[in-house]
């Protein structure tokens, strides 16, 4: 008998709701520098999230001229950076999915009080080479929601979309025929933070 090439990944949901100041709290830059991190989702100076989340940087002024620069890491474990161009009054989004924030450095003063934190936005790894995506069990919540399967990062090229239902005692299991959906830069999965409990992926 043939062994098989297929290999299950199990994905724990993150229900984290989005939390404009759970990176760093409210305060005033006077020049260049590091934001605190020091808000609900903080540990020791830096954050770590169940899966990979979208920063984003809230300002009271006007903080279109600067640049606020986001360390940490992918949701691969890979080191990562992003510049996130400060908003006028209003959210800056950034677009990269951070498993862990350690710093987030101003480029000049802040018009007012700065704050950072994550939106609703979740992501996470299947595979990080070539896969192809085979099958998906899901263990659904009590809110709906569309799971999109990614390729390349959380936010890249969407190659699936499931949708879930609220009803936190479902599930649904799904089966690609053939050889199965190729990802030829890696499988991710991208979601709204509790719109599913937690799935099992089947790739080769």
């Amino acid at each position: 008998m043939a062994s098989s090439d297929v290999q299950a990944v199990f994905i724990t949901a993150d229900s984290q709701a989005l939390d404009a100041d759970g990176i760093s709290t409210a305060a005033t830059l006077s020049g260049s520098g590091n934001l605190t991190i020091n808000g609900a989702l903080a540990s020791g100076g830096s954050c770590t999230f169940n899966a990979g989340r979208v920063v984003t940087i809230l300002s009271a002024g006007d903080d279109s001229g600067d640049t606020f620069t986001v360390t940490g890491t992918d949701v691969n474990g890979d080191a990562q950076t992003e510049a996130i161009t400060g908003a006028n009054a209003g959210t800056a989004t950034g677009a990269k999915y951070f498993k862990t924030v350690t710093q987030i450095a101003a480029s000049g003063a802040s018009a007012g009080n700065v704050s950072a934190g994550i939106n609703a936005s979740a992501g996470d790894a299947i595979f990080a080479g070539r896969m192809r995506l085979k099958g998906v069990f899901t263990v659904h919540s009590g809110t709906a929601g569309t799971v999109s399967f990614t390729t390349s990062s959380p936010a890249g090229s969407s190659v699936l979309k499931l949708g879930t239902v609220a009803s936190a005692t479902s599930s649904r299991d799904v089966t690609i025929p053939a050889d199965g959906i190729v990802c030829s830069s890696g499988g991710y999965v991208q979601y709204t933070a509790g719109t599913f409990s937690n799935m099992t992926v089947f790739h080769a």
